[in-house]
């Protein structure tokens, strides 16, 4: 089947530029930024946050308005049961909480085999389905299962 040539052009410096193989079209091609690199011992406290505060009102993340989503990847080297809450908020222009609170967006378990003493890796996209633009972030974990506290290691990228 013959290819059908099409009139595909982009401005640059104020002339019309047709795309071709040689001349093609400018795209900008960013990399999601890393925002944290953190390891937790997850114990059975609650509201213990990645970087281990119990402070409920303190984010894990700020100034993460840019970011439309939040990736995170995290290794544990047990599968004890381990319960995760993400909580977002807006701040107004000087960083200050538009309101009391938090929003939760996620909450469940984080998955892992049937073995106790398994590693793991995952990942958890925030917010799973929609754009997120928030200021600020909680990101919460809790050992509900199991006899030991363990290691988590965490890594969360902002991608614009």
């Amino acid at each position: 089947m013959p290819l059908t040539p099409t009139l595909i052009g982009h401005f640059a410096q104020g002339d019309a530029q047709a795309v071709s193989r040689q001349n093609r079209l400018p795209v900008d091609a960013t990399t999601p930024d890393t925002l944290l690199v953190a390891t937790t011992t997850v114990t059975t406290d609650a509201n213990r946050d990645l970087l281990g505060s119990t402070s409920t009102e303190l984010p894990t993340l700020d100034g993460c308005m840019q970011y439309r989503k939040l990736v995170w990847f995290y290794f544990r080297n047990r599968s004890d049961s381990t319960s995760y809450r993400v909580l977002a908020r807006a701040t107004d222009h000087n960083g200050a909480p538009l309101g009391a609170g938090w929003q939760e967006l996620a909450t469940g378990t984080l998955p892992g085999a049937s073995d106790p003493n398994a590693s793991y890796w995952g990942r958890i996209e925030i917010p799973a389905s929609s754009d997120g633009y928030y200021d600020q972030y909680r990101i919460e974990v809790q050992r509900t299962g199991g006899s030991n506290n363990y290691t988590l290691t965490s890594k969360i990228v902002g991608v614009r």
